[in-house]
């Protein structure tokens, strides 16, 4: 089915670099910031991360570029754009299954970046400071866990967070998302550099760099191939129709190849560049307090709420350089988290506005304030209420339910759909005369196919398995699972 090219009224990007921004700040979020490094420091490092760009080449590109062709051929949001490609049939489900996943994944991403913004604004103010007699450990780990217990505190700085995503949502795609990514990203990239500039003065960056660089192919084995594949699947943020509903907004005239290519590249870079201030702050600890690298990377939340926070007080410089670091690294992460909620929620409001013909503020602010009800039991699972906390329903958190509910399973499912509708249901040949729309030369067209059509769904089927085996795995153990909170945000996209 060809393209109409009038986008059914619905507003257009006003460049591809405003495309690219957006799509890169969709796919930019904790997991790149924070559970790349981490989730390479637990896996042999320099290697992990030579497999993790395999991946991203292999897979991620394919079925970005697939879910983008999609959106433009479709013109709709991820439900309207299957049924107008393959009217009549069911697959219009794995369009509603990516609006369930983004609606519900944001209830409880918005509590983790309801912490970003509660550090900033501590770090900020120069909060970040241990009384005189008091253990830093001790200090900062009592900050954070009184922080989650605190229902007052979750659920206020959750609702900032949800007030603001909500307010660049309802204002539309040129005036709301665009122009607020136009600021946000750029300064992410300016946060990050100012920040790798710090890290890699600190005592002892020199190993965590080579640790981090230095690839030890001794270390890649199936394990390692396997979480550089979900790291690199789940980083993106595919499979749950974001990609198909920013895509909606691209003139036909865009190269979708090379689009889907920039995209890529600034969310690995990002991701990379994470490293060079994680590992850094890694080896600092190891080389002045004689901590083991293991530890500290196995600390989850830990590492970034509480770990960071004792580096930051032993700066070289006093209370100045902490705010000053300590208010750009927070900062960093709670940009990374918006422009990621961001495009969440304009999912959600995008199949409502199309399909349902609910006008954008409204859906924005309706949808966004049911989002933000669904995200107070995941605040409370935090140590606030007793029975929504882990072991109080089903054997876990709210929190964790959620999390193993979306990132477990509806994400590779949603993301196994889409490359089966485009490699089969829909087809090759139309998704490739889509591409060729804009793309005259489609120079890579074969070797596309042949990943979105086999290799990708494979891979990701793999993904799904080993996620499977996760659940089952932590449900024979004895001892209870670790919390969400030092989970879910190392794959959070």
């Amino acid at each position: 089915m060809q393209e109409t090219g009038t986008n059914n009224g619905r507003g257009f990007w006003s460049s591809r670099f405003a495309f690219v921004l957006a799509a890169a700040g969709s796919a930019v979020g904790l997991g790149n910031i924070w559970g790349f490094p981490t989730t390479a420091a637990q896996n042999g490092g320099g290697g992990f991360v030579l497999v993790y760009i395999l991946c991203i080449l292999l897979v991620g590109l394919p079925v970005m570029l697939a879910e983008m062709v999609i959106g433009r051929a479709g013109e709709k949001n991820a439900v309207g754009a299957l049924q107008h490609l393959k009217p009549g049939t069911p697959w219009y489900l794995v369009g509603v299954l990516g609006v369930v996943t983004g609606f519900v994944i944001l209830s409880f991403y918005s509590v983790i970046a309801g912490w970003t913004v509660f550090y900033f604004i501590q770090a900020a103010g120069g909060a970040l400071k241990v009384p005189e007699g008091q253990d830093s450990a001790t200090y900062f780990g009592e900050m954070f866990e009184s922080m989650t217990a605190n229902p007052g505190y979750e659920i206020l700085f959750v609702a900032i967070f949800m007030i603001a995503t909500i307010a660049i949502v309802a204002a539309g795609v040129r005036k709301g998302i665009e122009r607020s990514v136009k600021i946000m990203m750029p300064l992410l990239f300016v946060l990050l550099i100012l920040l790798i500039g710090r890290s890699i003065t600190l005592e002892g960056a020199g190993e965590g760099l080579r640790h981090y660089l230095k690839p030890d192919f001794n270390a890649i084995n199936r394990d390692v191939i396997i979480m550089a594949m979900g790291q690199a699947f789940f980083s993106l943020s595919l499979g749950m129709g974001v990609m198909i509903t920013y895509g909606s907004y691209l003139r036909r005239e865009e190269c979708l190849p090379s689009s889907a290519g920039y995209v890529v590249t600034a969310d690995s870079l990002i991701a990379i560049f994470a490293g060079l201030i994680v590992f850094p702050v890694i080896f600092f600890m190891v080389a002045v307090h004689g901590a083991e690298a293991e530890d500290l990377v196995a600390q989850g939340a830990g590492l970034v709420f509480v770990i960071f926070p004792q580096i930051l007080v032993e700066l070289p410089g006093g209370a100045a350089v902490t705010a000053i670091f300590g208010s750009a690294f927070f900062l960093l992460l709670a940009i990374a988290a918006l422009t990621s909620a961001i495009s969440l929620l304009e999912v959600v409001t995008a199949h409502f506005v199309d399909d349902w013909k609910i006008p954008r503020k409204k859906a924005a602010w309706g949808l966004g304030g049911i989002i933000f009800l669904l995200a107070i039991p995941s605040a409370l699972s935090q140590g606030a209420v007793e029975w929504l906390s882990e072991g109080g329903l089903f054997g876990v958190s709210f929190f964790d339910l959620l999390y193993i509910i979306t990132f477990r399973f509806f994400l590779p499912v949603g993301a196994l759909g889409l490359a089966l509708f485009v490699g089969w249901a829909w087809g090759l040949k139309n998704a490739s005369l889509a591409i060729q729309t804009g793309t005259p030369n489609f120079r890579l067209e074969k070797l596309w196919q042949i990943m979105i059509r086999y290799v990708a769904p494979i891979a990701i089927a793999v993904i799904l398995a080993s996620q499977i085996a996760a659940v089952f795995a932590s449900s024979d153990d004895q001892e209870p699972a670790e919390p969400a909170a030092e989970e879910s945000p190392a794959e959070a996209g």
